[in-house]
């Protein structure tokens, strides 16, 4: 298990994701990483720390939800829209079976859902509710990031990661 975590690290860092569930590479557990450091791919997100979540449970605290524009390394050059909640509480285990249980905040919560989700048989195109707002990153870079990396930044500034 120890060394298919660390191919799930290494194979995350190397596609430049900001997170990567087992199950994108075709293991099918309950296992995925999540670590944003200097990321090219998202230069907006703030610092996420290394983190493995063995088994874990997403709860949502409050009803406060956000739009996020995401994309994904299994779903290559498209973005959209998708509604992700504010905070959510975490419980979990780190890779070494110690409990994660704590509530995260922002773009780190709906990083934690997007990739919780694959845990769940979901990709953020399940959660697009607007078809309109599918676009390639190029696309994104050019008539959607301004907008959308202000929007996020006024709410990590209010809500933290």
């Amino acid at each position: 298990m120890q060394a298919f975590i660390d191919d799930l690290v290494e194979t995350m860092r190397d596609a430049d994701g900001a997170g990567l569930a087992a199950i994108q590479v075709y293991e099918p557990i309950r296992v995925c990483a999540i670590e944003v450091r200097n990321n090219p791919r998202y230069p907006y997100k703030p610092p996420i720390p290394l983190t493995i979540l063995v088994n874990p449970v997403l709860t949502p605290v409050g009803d406060e939800q956000f739009e996020n524009n995401e994309g994904c390394l299994s779903v290559p050059n498209l973005r959209g829209m998708v509604q992700r909640y504010v905070s959510v509480h975490v419980k979990a285990w780190d890779r070494h079976g110690n409990d994660i249980d704590e509530t995260v905040h922002g773009l780190k919560a709906g990083t934690y859902q997007h990739e919780v989700d694959h845990l769940l048989g979901k990709v953020f195109l399940d959660r697009v509710t607007d078809p309109t707002t599918f676009a390639t990153w190029t696309e994104f870079d050019r008539h959607h990031k301004k907008d959308f990396v202000e929007r996020v930044q006024k709410l990590v500034a209010r809500v933290g990661s």
